[in-house]
């Protein structure tokens, strides 16, 4: 992606190139509107940026070969003074498991190497015609079904903070790209915890919609179900709100996308929660699992930060139970790739081992045995709606471990306490499982500078609430901790 004569003579020009890339979305719109830059500018300073660590980091895997002439028409329309949105010009990554047209779209597997498709999917192609200019696609896990990001096709991707560290799953691309300055924004998808718990690992926000609000369709084929949902990826929470307002928002090709209308709607007219004292219940047991201690006291400090801020926050126990968020879990992502394999029938052949076994697992899961799991979900869905009656945000931690080496699949101890494939990812998937929305935001940083994060989970519907007390308490921790440190 190395700029043309006309974008560097351009960004020359600049009074603040070398720090170009570390602007917010926001501060990049006003600068266009200004005309202090142009997005010409703005491209060759972050080409610059992917040029000199991407190399290192992995994160962005397929380059946009029509970004240029994308920023030029959008400087144009600057120019002109008739800008398509806000975010007309503001650069962005798109995670390899959602389709862009014209570009590839791998998933992180040998069975789509070769596939481009011809049509975005929805949120995309609302980011086209808002202007936005498409950087190119992020790294995945193969399937996005781990939670580190390493595949067959483009290998390993690090972290920012650390490179011999993972930045987590499954948008371990989407979240290296934003943290390490290759552009402020990214999308990616969330279907157990992908975008809160590699959001923590790299100090960014990471918001997982409510189902429905970001309405999708002419995606690749799901396989897990309506949990998967996609969303925004910033450095702050004002930018990922810019992003959210974007791609969210009905489309009678998805059906669930008007029910979510209806219910962001009934949630605004209750009035803004962020507004008034709310009663948080901050959960850090889940039966007994590991939690590092370093996270278990920054999560403890931001505690401490939003009782300041007038909310009321008390620790306890989930009231409801996760008994069939853990039973179905594995069978969710075993039936998933099943269907896969059914679908592609050159995926026994071109799919990873793993994937092959838990396809012959899914396989087996009988019909009258999944039909009651879906039956379950409902339930679940129902018992965690009522149990918000006598609280209006869940907290936990994000992730239960510090990011771990970056080719290895999890981390098998924590805190001293041997664990398995999902012990650091225990506090996000019962929220996908239960649809409602949830928010990573940054805490205090560990001994060694590692970021570690927590997550906000509200009440179905009420995206734009938990965004107001999210800026609510980023502005807090930004007047406690001054300006963060940049990863280099």
């Amino acid at each position: 992606m190395a700029g043309q004569p006309e974008q560097k003579a351009a960004l020359d020009a600049s009074a603040d190139a070398q720090r170009i890339f570390s602007l917010s979305a926001a501060a990049l719109s006003a600068a266009y509107g200004s005309g202090a830059l142009t997005p010409l500018q703005v491209l060759a300073a972050i080409e610059q940026r992917i040029a000199a660590l991407n190399p290192q980091l992995n994160a962005i895997v397929t380059a946009n070969p029509q970004v240029r002439e994308d920023a030029r028409a959008s400087s144009a329309r600057w120019a002109a003074g008739a800008p398509l949105s806000a975010l007309d010009g503001v650069p962005v990554t798109v995670k390899d498991n959602i389709q862009v047209r014209g570009l590839a779209c791998c998933w992180g597997s040998k069975l789509l190497a070769d596939y481009v498709p011809d049509v975005d999917e929805l949120p995309v192609a609302r980011m086209r015609g808002a202007g936005m200019l498409i950087l190119g696609k992020t790294n995945v896990p193969e399937f996005t079904l781990e939670g580190y990001t390493s595949n067959p096709l483009f290998g390993v991707t690090c972290n920012p903070w650390n490179p011999d560290l993972t930045p987590g799953g499954s948008s371990g691309g989407a979240v290296a790209a934003v943290a390490a300055g290759m552009g402020p924004l990214a999308i990616g998808t969330d279907g157990g915890g992908s975008i809160r718990r590699p959001a923590s690992h790299t100090g960014l926000v990471g918001l997982k919609p409510s189902i429905g609000t970001v309405a999708r369709c002419d995606g690749l084929p799901p396989i897990l179900l309506d949990f998967e949902v996609i969303g925004p990826i910033a450095r702050t929470v004002a930018d990922a709100r810019l992003l959210f307002e974007l791609i969210a928002g009905p489309d009678a090709r998805d059906r669930k996308s008007l029910g979510a209308a209806q219910a962001a709607g009934e949630s605004a007219a209750a009035g803004p929660e962020a507004q008034k004292p709310l009663r948080i219940l901050y959960v850090k047991d889940f039966g007994g699992n590991a939690l590092d201690s370093e996270i278990d006291a920054s999560v403890a400090g931001a505690c401490e930060t939003l009782r300041a801020l007038g909310h009321q926050v008390t620790e306890g126990p989930l009231p409801f139970s996760l008994d069939f968020v853990n039973a179905f879990w594995p069978v969710l992502g075993q039936v998933g790739v099943a269907s896969l394999f059914e679908r592609y029938p050159q995926a026994a052949e071109l799919a990873s081992a793993r994937f092959v076994e838990m396809a012959a697992a899914g396989a087996a899961v009988g019909a009258p045995a999944y039909l009651r799991a879906l039956e379950s979900i409902d339930q679940f869905r129902s018992d965690v709606t009522a149990a918000y009656g006598d609280i209006d945000i869940i907290m936990t931690p994000s992730a239960a471990a510090l990011p771990w080496p970056a080719a290895t699949a999890y981390p098998d101890h924590i805190d001293g306490q041997e664990v398995g494939p999902r012990g650091h990812a225990i506090y996000t998937g019962w929220v996908n499982a239960c649809g409602h929305p949830a928010i990573n935001l940054p805490s205090a940083a560990s001994a060694a500078g590692l970021p570690i994060g927590f997550q906000l989970v509200g009440r179905f519907g009420s995206d734009r609430a938990l965004l107001d007390l999210a800026e609510d308490y980023e502005a807090c921790t930004r007047r406690q901790r001054g300006e963060p440190h940049w990863p280099d």
